[in-house]
This record gives structure tokens, C-alpha cells and sequence, in this order.
């Protein structure tokens, strides 16, 4: 879909600071994060949301669990909060399916804390996206 932002991104049309990518799905940094490492998994194909049926769920599994593992062992999150807003009512803002893997610290542990403390802490999103990058083997 030529006016969905997420297609554009998965198309390359729109850059993003990418960590992990597969044949099915790509694994971004948030441009606005709630905590240090928050990154979207998208499915390459446009689907609205993830109340569409097991398939996109299907299509983002590889790349959700590598990003979950990718971000705890690079960043050393103690956990990580992995949700999908499904409609407009949910807080959905960008209407291609997506799904938050957010790293979070034992000394702010719970939903209440969900928000980034120290905005600036993520504010060179450049160097985060190198740290955590997946190379493909050669």
C-alpha cells in the first residue's frame, strides 16, 4: 500500500534504523521509544492489524523471537514487554500490523514505569541501531 508508512518502510523506500530482518518480516528502532532498545517487528506484507487471523502472527514469529533474544543479550534486559494495539480504540496509530518488543531493567520493572525516563538516553538512535544490527553470515 503506496500511502502505508510501514509498507514503504518494509519496501525501503523509508529509512529506518533495521536490527533484524527475514524473508517475511523486519525488526526496527521506534523513532519514538519508551524504553532504550523499543523496537517494532512488521510483517513485509500489509495487513491492518493482528486481530486478522494466526497468519501475520505466523509471518513475524521468527524475526519477534530473534529481536526478543537480540535485544536481551545486547542490551542486557533483564525483560521485555511484547504488545500489539489492534484498532484505533487500542491506540493503534499506524495501521499495518505490528508488535512492541520493549527491553526493560530490573530498577524499572512493571507497566507503570513503561515510559522512557531520560528521553536522551535514546536519543542517538544511529549508534543503538549498529549495536544491535543482525549481520547476515557470509
Amino acid at each position: 500500500m503506496i500511502d502505508c508508512l510501514f509498507c514503504r518502510i518494509a519496501a525501503g523506500d523509508v529509512p529506518c534504523r533495521q536490527i533484524w530482518a527475514d524473508e517475511d518480516a523486519i525488526a526496527f528502532l521506534d523513532i519514538s521509544p519508551w524504553q532504550l532498545g523499543h523496537t517494532l517487528v512488521i510483517p513485509r506484507r500489509h495487513v491492518a492489524d493482528g486481530g486478522a487471523g494466526a497468519q501475520p502472527w505466523h509471518e513475524v514469529a521468527a524475526a519477534l523471537a530473534g529481536t526478543a533474544a537480540l535485544l536481551k543479550e545486547r542490551l542486557n534486559a533483564d525483560g521485555l514487554n511484547i504488545l500489539s494495539n489492534a484498532g484505533a480504540v487500542s491506540g493503534q496509530e499506524v495501521f499495518h500490523f505490528h508488535v512492541h518488543v520493549i527491553p526493560r531493567y530490573a530498577d524499572n520493572p512493571g507497566m507503570a514505569g513503561l515510559m522512557l525516563r531520560d528521553p536522551a538516553a535514546a536519543a542517538d538512535l544511529d549508534a543503538l541501531a549498529a549495536r544491535l544490527a543482525v549481520r547476515p553470515e557470509s
